[in-house]
């Protein structure tokens, strides 16, 4: 892989009356597209992080012959003033589905879309993959999220939300766990400067989607990693924890786990972000893969009566 110069372009696309706003990298001949989404309190600014091209997942992706779309999450962005709109989590997948349709309407798609989401990110992540829809991603990546607290956080986390933002120790203890030790983030990075925005209202109900975690991804029927960083402070972490969620996906062929290395909660951020953005494409070619060998395999006879 090459670290030549990729033009990451910023633009918006409306549905049913809303902009939504993205970051993305096209590649002219794409290996395969990668629909990321953010976590709270960010925009898709997460995924190209300010001043560290190789913290960039648009940027490595691209290098990789990969295309990205960083979409800004309904309510976040250029869709900020009709979050009271969207509320219903069904409209949102709605709407990232429809916003999807029309930026790939004219360009090529390669072995497919490759579904990535980081944190709260994840929530509208796995309700698209369980969606219909759902059945033709090529895959899907989700970290930084799971069912239960990390206990070192839970004191703070259950009374109210990562993505909100307290006073006082309650709010020096969630940079904590949001973020892990410090040497493992460039300096200029560590604690949101560049990258941090105001969260729709919304977030906090929402949270309560990990009492529906087991049903959504049940319904998953796509190849699924599940990632979290070795220093993960905000949800349980370890190998009983990576292997909990990884159980949950009954229905997926493919399901593996990720355990990153000097990484917290911030994957993407950290500077082990570009060996976690490698894994995920790495896994998405695996995606690709399968994907292509199942279409190339001559159909099944059936048996002679």
């Amino acid at each position: 892989m090459t670290d030549s110069h990729h033009d990451i372009v910023p633009g918006a696309v409306e549905v049913d009356g809303i902009s939504l706003s993205y970051r993305a990298s096209w590649v002219r001949d794409p290996r395969a597209v990668v629909l990321a989404l953010h976590g709270g309190g960010t925009t898709s600014t997460y995924f190209d992080c300010p001043d560290h091209p190789r913290l960039s997942l648009l940027r490595t992706a691209a290098a990789l012959g990969f295309g990205v779309i960083a979409l800004d999450r309904p309510g976040y962005g250029a869709s900020l003033r009709h979050a009271a709109r969207l509320t219903d989590p069904a409209r949102r997948v709605d709407l990232t589905h429809a916003a999807l349709d029309r930026l790939l309407a004219s360009r090529p798609v390669g072995a497919g879309v490759f579904l990535m989401a980081h944190s709260a990110g994840s929530e509208l992540a796995v309700r698209m993959a369980a969606h219909p829809r759902g059945t033709g991603l090529l895959g899907l990546e989700i970290a930084g999220t799971g069912r239960h607290h990390h206990p070192r956080s839970v004191g703070f986390l259950e009374g109210g939300d990562e993505d909100l933002r307290p006073q006082g120790r309650a709010r020096a203890r969630l940079r904590e766990a949001l973020w892990g030790p410090g040497h493992l983030y460039p300096s200029d990075v560590l604690g949101g400067a560049g990258i941090a925005a105001a969260s729709p209202a919304y977030e906090s109900a929402a949270r309560a989607w990990r009492y529906e975690f087991p049903e959504l991804a049940g319904r998953v029927r796509v190849p699924v990693q599940f990632s979290l960083g070795d220093h993960e402070e905000v949800w349980s972490s370890g190998p009983e924890a990576l292997a909990d969620i990884a159980s949950l996906f009954t229905a997926s062929p493919r399901v593996r786990v990720n355990e990153q290395p000097d990484s917290g909660h911030n994957l993407s951020l950290g500077h082990a972000a570009r060996a976690y953005h490698l894994r995920v494409l790495s896994f998405a070619e695996e995606c690709a893969v399968i994907r292509e060998a199942h279409l190339a395999a001559p159909p099944r006879q059936g048996r002679a009566g």
